[in-house]
């Protein structure tokens, strides 16, 4: 049931970090924004745990913010390294 829930949340996350990551990075295929989502998801959760976060009962807000940062990051490594970005080269 944890790995549906990963997937769940990459996706969601997966969106939201291509939301928050600036300039053009519209032009990545969404099953790789997806996989952005849920690799962001994953490192975020070991990200987190590493620098001392140890949850909270109910939502823990800055494991999910950690984890939409990340997914910002490979969102944007990801349009970079796949040369879809269309942002003016010069």
């Amino acid at each position: 049931m944890e790995i549906i829930g990963v997937i769940v949340a990459g996706i969601i996350i997966g969106l939201l970090g291509k939301f928050v990551a600036p300039g053009n990075k519209d032009n990545i295929p969404i099953w790789l924004t997806i996989l952005c989502g849920i690799g962001g998801v994953i490192i975020g959760w070991f990200v987190y745990t590493a620098f001392g976060g140890n949850g909270s009962p109910g939502v823990d807000w800055v494991r999910w913010i950690v984890a939409i940062a990340i997914s910002a990051v490979l969102v944007v490594i990801a349009s970079t390294v796949t040369g879809r970005n269309t942002s003016a080269r010069g």
